[in-house]
């Protein structure tokens, strides 16, 4: 007999019914049915969320990039001290997907939405000293990285902007975690097309001074972008507030509920350094370009931001099997977990291994969008090919990793990272890069080396399944 539940969507319906029904906002149920299309239906959305994350960085690099290497690697540096911001959106987000997803898992929608108020403030208390840190000393920050007086006289406001604006970036990160972690993936979605068509119209705008815009140069596109991000997360909290997704804040739980704080934070500290480790790794990464120069460190900017593009779509099926695994592990059904995420993972392969083809063969005509400058894309198709070689690989690790998370094990892809990251690759790439004299070529070799050790390692401790008596 078919459900009337209205909260349940019915799994006997076509595919493409189902998958219109998902952007039209209606419930499914996904700790039953066919694994595979709840799969593709909490992914596609997730893989268009996490495509327009990526816009962010690519716009900004594609008209920045007409200013000049400095200006490239002002927002290079950026990016690189933006750091901790990720580190602690991340940590958080982790924390509040596992935590959001096991509740729904379990039908009990209120908890849910008492922890992820917890969740908000936990990002709002963490924003505030980050934010004077980047007002106050932007310029000393990046003079730390290593940057020239003229890429510090370009960028700092930029870098100050951005930084004293991390409040936006982590409830970007936060609560559109919160959606996933409920199955709401397509809130998440709208939220960043809405951020992003606003951030494209804003960045040439401002950075040329197009019609009534004054022309502001690399501090236009951060403005273009604080701006674009503001407005994405008053988007957010007005569906938390007044939306019909299934989780919603009411007045009488808008209080701190320590149980869940502490809770939260237990799961969120491991979550920021695992996080902090591998962001930090690409800064300590860049900091070992920059001993080349500017134009070793345009080259390696543009790189990873398509590099990032096409790994993003990527994290979208990792967070789709995190979602499945929070919810199918609150439902009492951790097989159905453990076969979420090994469908996703061979699913996730042969979607980068596809990528890392069309990059491999078209390098350098994904350089020339964004430069002209012929030893710039030299080192963009250098990094670009060496680390697109290890995606297939890379491609489990992702999955695997994600699937620790959303079973609100955040402790463990903490250990992984900082075995393939730090024991590996920073030594590796500062060896290659001076030691053994290859330049940047050494630092993009170790990326790609320290890809396939993080694929192996989470891999096989996945295969151990402690993760699946992790309580949250």
């Amino acid at each position: 007999m078919a459900s009337t539940d209205p909260a349940e969507a019915s799994q006997d319906t076509s595919f493409w019914s189902d998958l219109k029904g998902i952007f039209q906002g209606k419930r499914r149920d996904f700790t039953s049915g066919s694994i595979g299309r709840a799969i593709l239906l909490l992914a596609i959305p997730m893989v268009l969320e996490m495509l327009m994350q990526s816009v962010f960085g690519v716009v900004d690099v594609f008209f920045v990039g007409r200013l000049g290497a400095d200006a490239v690697a002002a927002v290079g540096m950026t990016d690189s001290l933006m750091v901790l911001v990720y580190a602690v959106g991340m940590g958080i987000s982790m924390a509040a997907t596992a935590m959001v997803a096991r509740r729904i898992g379990e039908k009990k929608e209120k908890e849910a939405s008492v922890a992820a108020f917890q969740a908000l403030i936990a990002g709002l208390v963490t924003s505030i000293p980050i934010a004077i840190l980047g007002i106050a000393y932007a310029p000393e920050l990046m003079a730390l990285m290593g940057a020239t007086e003229g890429v510090i006289e370009i960028g700092s406001t930029y870098c100050a902007i951005l930084l004293g604006s991390n409040i936006l970036i982590l409830y970007l990160f936060l609560i559109n975690a919160i959606f996933r972690g409920a199955g709401d993936a397509v809130l998440a979605m709208r939220v960043l097309w809405l951020a992003n068509l606003i951030n494209i119209f804003l960045d040439p705008a401002l950075i040329f001074g197009w019609g009534p815009f004054p022309e502001l140069g690399v501090t236009g596109a951060a403005i273009a972008t604080s701006i674009g991000r503001g407005i994405g997360v008053m988007y957010q909290l007005y569906i938390l507030l007044r939306g019909n997704g299934r989780v919603r804040l009411f007045l009488d739980q808008l209080t701190l509920n320590r149980t869940m704080m502490r809770q939260l934070i237990n799961i969120s500290w491991p979550g920021m350094i695992q996080y902090g480790v591998a962001t930090a790794s690409w800064m300590l990464i860049f900091r070992i370009v920059a001993l080349f120069g500017s134009t070793a460190m345009a080259g390696y900017t543009i790189a990873i931001r398509i590099i990032i593009f096409a790994l993003l779509p990527s994290w979208g099926m990792g967070n789709a099997a995190a979602t499945l695994v929070g919810q199918n592990l609150g439902a009492g059904q951790p097989d159905r977990a453990e076969r979420s995420v090994w469908i996703t993972a061979f699913w996730n392969m042969a979607f980068l291994g596809t990528v890392a083809l069309f990059m491999f063969i078209y390098a350098v005509e994904l350089m020339e969008i964004f430069t002209q400058e012929a030893a710039i894309i030299a080192v963009g198709v250098d990094c670009l090919r060496i680390v697109s070689v290890t995606y297939i690989f890379f491609a489990f690790g992702m999955v695997s990793v994600q699937a620790f998370n959303g079973a609100g094990d955040t402790k463990t892809p903490t250990i992984i990272n900082l075995i393939s990251y730090w024991i590996f690759q920073i030594p590796l790439a500062y060896l290659m890069a001076e030691p053994m004299g290859l330049g940047a070529r050494g630092a993009f070799l170790a990326i790609a080396i320290a890809q396939t050790v993080l694929a192996i390692i989470s891999v096989i401790w996945f295969k151990k399944g402690t993760w699946k008596t992790k309580s949250v």
